[in-house]
């Protein structure tokens, strides 16, 4: 057995966290870059607590995936600006964002210097900015990852800036701030997180610290997603979810992802689809192509009995098995009204470019068995 783990270096979770923002922020660096969402009246308690730290800020707003040329406008703010930490407030891509902006700014050339697939990929050579990533999301756990993921719509492609000094310095979780979120941002946020608790679980790389996070997060997400989803309010369920997305990001840093989320970034980049709802239209159809290939395949493998300890965990059932996790989760779908990925204009003519694109996907790597072109197109067709 060998794995290696490596996180955010500190977190910080629990309800009301956030206003430790100011002492945490003004011990790493005295000039700020905030990178937002768009919504004054959210990040309205972040900026009242770096006020009462007397800490220096620059706001950097993002909306929707982060583009290569968004990324180098806040690169040169930070440094035009002197700012010597990057606080990151709001979903996975305000987040991924913030990270790549820390690495980027100490570094130096430019940014398709270090991209996987479109560019040379180089790795960093110097530390990045302190950088303080704090999601008002329950769904991507980028807070404790060290790739961020950017859009490249020339290329018509997703693609990830990963290196360890992408790692925030530190992690505050703060589940009061997912409160406000509309039903429909919950539902595919949840799957997501859901999706990147089951992959890692499977994946191939799948390690005894890894396998405790998921585990963990699989019941959390089991017993509050649906109830996040219909009471939006319900305090325990939104702390359920928000330490679930959380364990999801340490997992699938550390043991990989699979064949969802091998789909996910090819049809983001091709698509206007949000990642969470992508990863929900597709989740149950690739576990059931996933679990039928092992059958065939690898019918006394690890993997097939992984799916199985998925379907007790997700069910309550001791009895249940990996046929019941497809049904579970979709059951779950359908209440949380997941529509199918026609609902963003991919049709069957895309199916060929897609599965060529998600072949050659990393996280495709780590799913439990190889799966065939046919396999995977059949995924595809299914989920639209």
């Amino acid at each position: 057995m060998r794995f290696e783990f490596a996180t955010a270096g500190r977190i910080l979770f629990g309800p009301g966290t956030l206003r430790e923002l100011g002492t945490i922020a003004g011990e790493l660096g005295k000039f700020a870059l905030v990178v937002c969402g768009s919504s004054s009246a959210r990040t309205q308690p972040l900026f009242s607590a770096m006020e009462a730290a007397n800490l220096k800020n620059w706001s950097f707003a993002t909306r929707g995936e982060p583009t290569i040329e968004h990324i180098k406008k806040g690169v040169n703010l930070a440094r035009e600006s002197g700012c010597n930490v990057v606080i990151g407030f709001g979903g996975g891509s305000v987040i991924d964002s913030a990270k790549a902006i820390a690495g980027l700014v100490t570094n130096a050339g430019d940014i398709l210097d270090y991209l996987e697939v479109i560019g040379k990929g180089k790795p960093l050579i110097a530390p990045a900015l302190p950088c303080i990533a704090i999601p008002t999301t329950a769904g991507t756990g980028a807070e404790v990852t060290r790739n961020a993921v950017l859009a490249a719509p020339e290329h018509r492609v997703k693609v990830s800036l990963r290196s360890p000094f992408l790692l925030p310095r530190v992690a505050i979780v703060d589940p009061e701030l997912t409160s406000e979120l509309p039903a429909e941002v919950t539902a595919f946020t949840g799957l997501d997180a859901l999706t990147q608790l089951i992959e890692p679980y499977v994946s191939i790389r799948a390690n005894p610290m890894t396998d405790a996070f998921c585990v963990e997060g699989m019941s959390r997400a089991a017993r509050s997603l649906r109830r996040a989803f219909e009471h939006g309010h319900d305090p325990a369920a939104r702390e359920d979810m928000a330490l679930a997305s959380m364990l999801g990001g340490l997992a699938l840093a550390n043991s990989g992802l699979g064949a969802v989320h091998g789909f996910a970034g090819p049809i983001g980049g091709m698509f206007p689809a949000p990642h969470g709802a992508v990863c929900a239209a597709l989740l149950s159809r690739v576990m059931e192509i996933n679990i039928r290939a092992l059958r065939e395949r690898m019918p006394d493998g690890e993997a097939l009995r992984r799916y199985d300890r998925v379907a007790t965990i997700l069910t309550g059932n001791k009895e249940a098995g990996a046929r019941d996790t497809i049904n579970w989760v979709t059951e779950l779908c359908q209440a949380l009204r997941v529509p199918g990925l026609r609902a963003y204009g991919v049709t069957e003519s895309d199916c060929g470019t897609l599965v060529e694109k998600a072949a050659e996907a990393s996280s495709m790597k780590a799913n439990p068995i190889v799966l065939t072109n046919e396999e995977l197109t059949e995924a595809l067709h299914r989920s639209l």
